[in-house]
Parts: structure tokens; sequence; C-alpha cells
């Protein structure tokens, strides 16, 4: 179907000749996905476990990949494998221009203004660390504070922890209701006392709140407090548009958006960038170097240091590529669809506990639950006996376990390529754990 390896285009990032554009972000005329179809772009799907065919549910914590994105990796290394931006000869220029193609595509995919806007980092967590150390180093000081919110991944909670304490800053949180949605009562208050920057996510990695974010970040503002928004669990299921939710920095990885492992996105506004220092020191980051001082790059390469992963960025946009043809609005309708049947299968299930009560439509990708008063950890593991692959756990997000007085809790998230067949296998397989160890 979509099995295309495409290198990319000769454009590179930098002056506003390369400001991206077009009409590709999936957007478009609405369609029904043709959800078997899409599987047979996915070779791993066809894999059997303890004789059981794979259902893979542990989508929140890597998506798998399609053709389009294994093939173009492929090309890349069979055809230009090469360092990129510092050579003259043919190979090194094909693998710039494919690089930076692949720039311009993400760019474009998120609707940034300009694609210097766009730094390529190794995920969510290296993309939050460098703002907090680099935002922390120029803006933080003794007395001010970092607000998060109550559902936050260890990744936007502790690289601001560590800032804050070397600044002896403080951190601030936005509760959390029993529902798991963010209490927002008195945030205006919160944010006149001190406040240098909100940090939160889109999307929940362990209970699947759609957070409202235009609100949080028009809050943020009215206060002249910019905000940095983890996108790791969003981008993949719904349209994410920096310049309508008007956020100064976003961060994403690529392997939770059918992409490959290793690579992600820091988004920020050309204004922010320009003044924070740079991340690390190095190669391509420099303009000129000598033993007395250093001139640092423009942007991007200001905080890309050292030689990058160009797979790694080329399957990203090939990613994007594949995630554009079929459309995110058609995703985010096929993912919504099968969400409210998981929901009404599971919900029939005696003892199921949905934790984070939201209903379908404030929901994306996650569905976290116990059952009775069976460990996660043994409910996990019985599914897996019948092929399906679930997460266990914390999540990451040790916080929200807190908030519940749970140890954890069995997490099935969803792709595009998900079935309700997979569902009803999911429902099945818990009955069966309940009749095992209930």
């Amino acid at each position: 179907m979509h099995n295309t390896a495409t290198i990319g285009e000769d454009r590179r990032a930098g002056g506003e000749s390369q400001r991206p554009g077009g009409e590709s972000r999936g957007k478009g005329e609405s369609r029904r996905l043709d959800i078997e179809a899409i599987r047979k772009d996915f070779p791993i799907l066809e894999t059997t476990v303890y004789g059981y065919p794979l259902v893979y549910l542990d989508n929140a914590a890597t998506t798998q990949k399609p053709l389009a994105v294994l093939n173009a990796m492929d090309e890349y290394y069979r055809t230009i494998n090469s360092n990129v931006h510092r050579g003259v000869h043919y190979l090194s220029q094909r693998a710039t221009d494919a690089v930076e193609a692949a720039r311009v595509t993400l760019a474009d995919f998120i609707n940034a203004r300009h694609a210097y806007e766009v730094i390529f980092t190794r995920g969510t967590t290296e993309s939050i660390n460098l703002v907090a150390a680099c935002f922390g180093k120029k803006f933080l000081q003794e007395g001010d504070s970092i607000l998060v919110s109550g559902m936050e991944h260890h990744s936007n909670i502790v690289p601001w922890q560590m800032i804050c304490e070397e600044k002896k800053a403080t951190l601030k949180v936005i509760p959390i209701d029993e529902n798991g949605e963010l209490i927002l009562d008195g945030l205006d208050e919160v944010l006149r006392g001190g406040v240098k920057l909100v940090a939160f996510n889109y999307v929940s990695n362990a209970l699947g709140t759609i957070n409202p974010a235009r609100e949080i970040i028009a809050a943020a503002h009215r206060h002249g407090i910019p905000v940095l928004l983890d996108a790791a669990q969003a981008i993949q299921h719904m349209a994410v548009d920096v310049q309508d939710l008007d956020v100064d920095f976003l961060a994403f990885s690529s392997h939770k958006l059918y992409g490959p492992t290793g690579i992600g996105i820091l988004y920020g506004k050309e204004e922010w960038l320009n003044q924070l220092p740079p991340y690390q020191g190095g190669g391509e980051m420099i303009k000129t170097v000598t033993f007395a001082r250093t001139t640092y790059n423009d942007l991007p390469f200001k905080f890309e240091a050292g030689t990058p992963d160009m797979a790694g960025m080329i399957g990203l946009g090939a990613a994007v590529r594949y995630v554009q043809e079929l459309g995110l609005d058609n995703i985010q309708h096929a993912e919504h669809e099968l969400m409210g049947y998981a929901l009404d299968v599971l919900r029939e299930i005696k003892g199921f506990r949905l934790i984070g009560n939201v209903d379908a439509g404030h929901r994306a990708g996650v569905i976290s639950f116990l059952v009775g008063n069976i460990h996660p950890f043994d409910m996990g593991e019985i599914l897996d006996q019948q092929g399906i692959a679930v997460r266990t756990g914390h999540h990451c997000a040790q916080p929200i376990m807190d908030r519940y007085c749970i140890p954890g809790t069995v997490r099935a998230s969803l792709a595009v390529y998900n079935t309700p067949a997979e569902m009803d296998r999911l429902a099945a397989g818990i009955r069966k754990a309940v009749t095992l160890l209930g």
C-alpha cells in the first residue's frame, strides 16, 4: 500500500525561502481508513507469540514501523551514506539534502513558521532536558518556580527538579482530580507567584487524558510566561499546530510516531531559541573557533552538536509522510471509534476499573486499568501468554500512581493498525486471567 521509499528533496533549512507550506499536514477530505490494508504495511504484525497471532497494544511505549520507514532508512545506508553539512562531495550533498528535506517535512507537519525552528534531538526526553538546562541557565533565579502538571511523565519532572535544585528555585504542580483531569481553578493566581515557565503534556501517557493545551498556554501568556508542551503522546493521534496553539516549545519522539528510535524533535519559537545558550559544544554548532573564543552557529545548528542520526532523521521524515498520506483527521476518527468500542467491551468485565475516568472523546490512545485485586504484573503475564502485548507498572509516572494509591496499572495503548477484533481478544484475555487469578 504505502511502501515507497523516498529519501528526500533538494531543500535546505535556512532562510525565509525555505518556509514550509502546502496542505500535507494530515488535513483534507475525511475518509474511512482501510485498517486491514494498513496492517499489511507493518510486517511485524504477522508475528505469532506462543502460538497466537500478535496483538500489539504497547503503542504508547513505541509504535511499530511501516515499510515506508524501513525502506527509506535502508535506502539511505545503501545509496547515500555520508556525513552531512561538512562535505562538498556528491554523497555528502545528497545526505544533507535528504536530512534537510526531512526537517522541512517536520516543520510543515507541525506548522512551524520556519524550518530552522525545528531542532533534531534524541527524543522527547532530550528535548525537555535541553530546554530545562538552557532556559534555566539563562532565566531561572533563586526564588523562581517552574510549573508542571500532576500527570507528567518523569521526563517532564526530573529535568525541572534538577535545574530548580541547581538554581534554588521551586517546582509547583497543577493537581489532578479523581477523573484524571487537571484542576485549573486558581491557575492565574499560581502563575502570578514567580513562575518562569510552564511545562505539561498534551496527552497523559498513563491516563490518556487530553489536556486543554490552548487554555493553559493562553493563561500563561497573559502573564508573559513561556510554555513547553510535551506532545509525545499526542503527535501520533491528532493534528498539532504550533502556531495555532501559540506554544513556545514543543517536544516529541519519532518512535511513538511510527518512526525509528533515537530521534525526536524540539520545536521552539525563533525568538526563544535565539535567546537560549547552546546545550552542547562541539562540531556543527559553531561558526568559528579559536582558543580565545567561539562564535556559535545559527539556528537550527546551534543546538545540533556532533554527527547527527542521519538515517533516523530520514526515517522520521518518512514516518511523517506516511501519516500525512493516511491523514491525521482520519487516524483520529478511526482511533476514536476503536477507543469507544474498547471501553464498551472492557467495562462489561466484572471488576474492571478504568484509571482516569474520562470518556473516549477526551481520551487519546491509552486505556489504563485494573481488574479486581489482580496485580497488574500478573495480568500482563497472563495476557502475554495469549500473545497480547500490554505495558504494566507505573509508566514512568509514579506521582499519578501515588495520586490513586495504586502500585501501577495495566495499559493497553492503541494505534492506527489496531482493530475491534483485537479489543475482543484483549477482553477475552482479561477474562481468562480473572478465571486463573481471581
